[in-house]
């Protein structure tokens, strides 16, 4: 890949890639090196890219594939951490913090669908695509964090 393709590509698809990488990791610092190894990747890649949008849904992937790598890791299953810092948003309105908490607290399976298909706002279509799971499989994804947030949020507010 050229410099100046990379550059582009870097200040493009920097922020997406970190949000992604931080709600699937949940840890600003495995957040980070998720980032650069999929940046590294990139760089190393021999893949012709049609386009803009083609290099971000690849960085998605591999930012996916590289924050599951971590979560399977031997060090992660084997060493607790001495205390779990995360760089917390800071909400104007109340409900968007306790939508935040609830969303945080589904299983990894439904918090990514619900990442890009709210916060970044990709189609089912291209959700499946970047996930490699079929249409249908997002749609029952999706229906099932929808049906776990409106429980969580209906407990919260009795």
């Amino acid at each position: 890949m050229e410099k100046a393709d990379y550059d582009r590509a870097v200040k493009l698809c920097l922020d997406v890639v970190y949000r992604t990488a931080l709600n699937c990791c949940r840890n600003p610092q495995d957040a980070e090196d998720v980032v650069q190894t999929a940046f590294l990747k990139l760089l190393e890649c021999d893949t012709h890219f049609q386009d803009e949008d083609h290099i971000r849904r690849w960085l998605i992937r591999v930012t996916v594939n590289e924050s599951h790598s971590i979560w399977r890791s031997f060090w992660r299953r084997n060493v607790s951490p001495l205390e779990e810092q995360t760089a917390e948003p800071a909400f104007t309105q109340p409900e968007n913090s306790d939508l935040f908490y609830a969303v945080q607290k589904l299983p990894v399976r439904y918090r990514e669908v619900v990442h890009l298909y709210y916060y970044e706002e990709y189609s089912i279509r291209e959700i499946a695509e970047i996930l490699h799971i079929s249409e249908t499989a997002i749609q029952t994804r999706l229906m099932r964090a929808r049906r776990k947030l409106k429980q969580q949020l209906k407990e919260a507010w009795k």
